[in-house]
């Protein structure tokens, strides 16, 4: 199989481009690396393309590596022809190659190669042919054996039988119509196994829709129920139609010596060793689709969530609500840093509500809080309608906002929290997380595992392998897109960073602390463990602040500082001149692009990309985004009704809409019907996670606690 050309053509990229991508990652580059700095090699692949490129890669070269064990095993046992060999060869797929090795493949012991063992092959053969003239009692006297095993002549022709059943099981032709069959035909099925099963399955319970059509939010929700012994579920074929089809493969001439035997060994080789294998196949191919739909909804979720904007320069008060051990609380500084962490008791059981908010009242003047930031856990509720009556008592000007704290109590119970704050108990850790996730998402969120942040859906049913490494990869290409400040960066912000590994990552914060801040990028290779190929491969993601030099504070990447020096010298420029936020206008004084990257002997989007740059350093792509609403005043759900417009934040995006927080603890539904007026495929193509929407209240079910929303104003 030629790799390159199947890239090429399955991810509509030109042949150039995926040769270019293939050299590169074999060269050891890392995705964020290619996709930033090798623009002129693959033309601008972004990183979402070169991922998949990556992934499709990764299984055509294993898909070829299993067609050489396959030839080389079929060709030891010396049943290699020609015509084989090009079938595995030119084989698209896996499955495709294992349908053809089936009949090769050694067997533990089954019916078939008992009944071959006593010797019933030959007239296994007489009836495959439907060459008798007589009938079969006679045809299979010749093969009654004592010493075989074989007493009657019933018992022949069953052995014979066994052995037709196993052949036609093993062709790949047949198996691969029966499965595209079954996957274009059949019917996805689900019943309740007991009557009194709990209800959040109930339109499961005598359910049925076709496989083609089947959502994936469905299938993994259906797998659930399964998996809990809830429900029994089945993947039904159109079997009338698969029974014709084989015995018209099968049955090549009328015998009626013949037929009527065949027509049982087929519908035996298909209820006995087809239909289960299929419908497991069927089961495995819809439920992997259905993964990867939901790990890409969730991948989306999670980057819109990373790339929050920043609430720069403000002094924030994090609060994590609690009901019996207390509201724990954190004041974090605008750079981060905890100030002062205290716990307070409004809530039940004790109710010391006066006392808790002359505590706060006295934080708020000591340190200039003008942000309170409160996790929206237990006792959340109760928590805002004290800090609410609070922010009317004071004359400062606060405001408040509910943050999702969804693996916060993951992060206070970490290694990683214990090596940051090794005096606090988790409850003050758990604060100052929910604090800082409000300074720096991104910052913050990497610390904790994405998988318990809580922005997809069923992802504790899917393969936890392929969902950790995709996510790894949204966070990676996350933190490399912003950049880092070399010398503030966390090792947990920094292991993300293209080229660096956790160790590499805490010999440079080990470096830091001994030698202080890094004055130039260079600085990095007296790094223990950082050589020269993780230096190309992490400068330009890694900024120096007032360092020696201006561009080491850009994305400029140091193999081109000599191309941008010798642009600024000839435009008229000094690089110190960087400093004073950047030279607007740069690129109106270029006026033949393609001639200005010759002489300076560097591509044209190099150049561009320089030039970008040049005009505003370190640019934070975050900042482009929504910024997150700020409360003074709560409302309930029984304020709700129907008709209102509310504005609200999109907090997770599934393949049936978006959960919407309107600011009343309980996240309003936006069905997917209700998104648009357009048709949609999937709920991404409007709306993504930190999106700030305008909606209205359809309708509000208190007792439930359903919010219904539409966006259709």
């Amino acid at each position: 199989m030629d790799i390159i050309k199947a890239l090429h053509e399955e991810l509509a990229i030109s042949r150039s481009q995926a040769e270019a991508a293939v050299k590169l990652i074999d060269e050891g580059n890392t995705i964020p690396f290619i996709a930033r700095y090798r623009k002129e090699a693959t033309g601008s692949l972004n990183d979402e393309v070169l991922r998949d490129l990556d992934e499709r890669l990764r299984y055509l070269r294993n898909l070829e590596e299993r067609k050489e064990q396959v030839i080389s095993s079929i060709r030891d046992q010396e049943k290699l022809t020609k015509e084989l060999e090009q079938k595995i060869t030119e084989a698209k797929t896996l499955v495709a190659v294992e349908d053809l090795y089936r009949p090769y493949k050694p067997k533990r012991r089954t019916r078939a190669t008992i009944a071959k063992e006593k010797g019933l092959e030959p007239l296994a053969d007489i009836l495959m042919l439907q060459m008798t003239k007589t009938p079969l009692e006679q045809e299979a006297q010749a093969y009654i054996s004592e010493e075989k095993g074989v007493l009657s002549w019933e018992e022949a022709v069953n052995g014979a039988k066994d052995i037709l059943a196993e052949r036609i099981s093993d062709n790949a032709e047949y198996r691969t119509y029966i499965r595209n069959a079954t996957l274009s035909q059949g019917s996805l099925q689900s019943a309740a196994k007991d009557e009194e099963a709990p209800s959040v399955y109930e339109m499961y319970y005598n359910y049925e829709e076709p496989i083609k059509k089947s959502a994936g939010h469905r299938i993994l929700a259906i797998n659930r129920g399964e998996k809990e012994k809830l429900l029994t579920v089945k993947a039904a074929a159109p079997v009338d139609q698969i029974l014709r089809y084989l015995e018209k493969q099968v049955i090549i001439r009328d015998n009626p010596y013949t037929t009527p035997v065949l027509k049982e060994v087929v519908s035996d080789s298909y209820d006995r060793l087809i239909a289960p294998a299929i419908e497991r196949e069927v089961r495995s191919e819809l439920t992997e689709k259905a993964e990867d739909g939901a790990i890409k909804v969730f991948g989306k979720n999670l980057e819109q969530l990373l790339m929050q904007p920043p609430i720069v320069g403000r002094v924030v008060l994090g609060w994590d609500p609690a009901f019996r051990t207390g509201c724990k609380l954190a004041v974090v500084d605008e750079t981060g840093k905890v100030l002062d962490t205290v716990v307070i008791y409004p809530t039940a059981p004790q109710n010391k509500v006066e006392e808790a908010k002359a505590v706060v009242k006295k934080l708020i003047k000591k340190y200039n809080i003008s942000l309170i930031s409160v996790g929206n856990g237990t006792a959340s509720r109760e928590s805002e309608a004290i800090i609410v009556e609070l922010l009317k008592e004071i004359p400062e000007q606060v405001q408040y906002i509910i943050v999702n704290e969804a693996g916060a109590s993951v992060y206070s119970a970490s290694k990683l929290a214990t090596e940051e704050f090794p005096n606090f108990d988790v409850g003050q850790r758990s604060a100052a997380s929910i604090a800082r996730r409000l300074q720096d998402p991104l910052a913050e969120l990497v610390k904790i595992d994405p998988k318990s942040i809580g922005v997809g859906q069923y992802q504790h049913d899917m393969n936890q392998k392929n969902l950790s490494e995709a996510l790894q990869g949204v966070v990676e290409d996350c933190v490399n897109k912003v950049g880092v400040d070399l010398n503030t960066a966390s090792a947990s912000l920094l292991e993300y960073i293209s080229g660096i590994s956790k160790p590499i990552a805490k010999n440079i914060v080990a470096y830091r602390e001994e030698n202080g801040a890094f004055l130039s990028r260079s600085q990095l290779l007296k790094v223990a463990k950082l050589g020269p190929k993780a230096y190309e491969q992490c400068a330009g993601f890694m900024r120096i602040q007032g360092g020696k030099n201006p561009l080491d504070g850009t994305s400029v990447h140091p193999e081109s500082y000599e191309a941008a020096r010798k642009l600024l010298s000839k435009l008229g420029y000094d690089q110190k001149q960087l400093t004073n936020g950047g030279l607007s206008g740069l690129s109106k004084k270029i006026l033949d692009y393609k001639a200005m990257a010759e002489e300076l002997q560097i591509g044209e989007i190099t150049l561009r990309d320089i030039v970008k740059e040049l005009e505003k350093p370190a640019r934070d792509p975050r900042d482009e985004m929504p910024k997150p609403i700020l409360r003074t005043d709560v409302m309930e759900m029984k304020d709700l009704k129907p008709g209102m417009v509310l504005k609200g934040t999109v907090r997770n995006v599934i393949d049936f809409g978006a959960f919407v927080d309107i600011g009343v603890h309980q996240d309003g539904l936006v069905h997917i019907s209700q998104m648009s007026d357009k048709f949609i495929k999937h709920p991404l193509e409007a709306v993504s996670v930190g999106d700030i929407v305008e909606v209205k209240v359809i309708s509000v079910e208190t007792e439930k606690k359903r919010i219904a929303l539409t966006m259709k104003l």
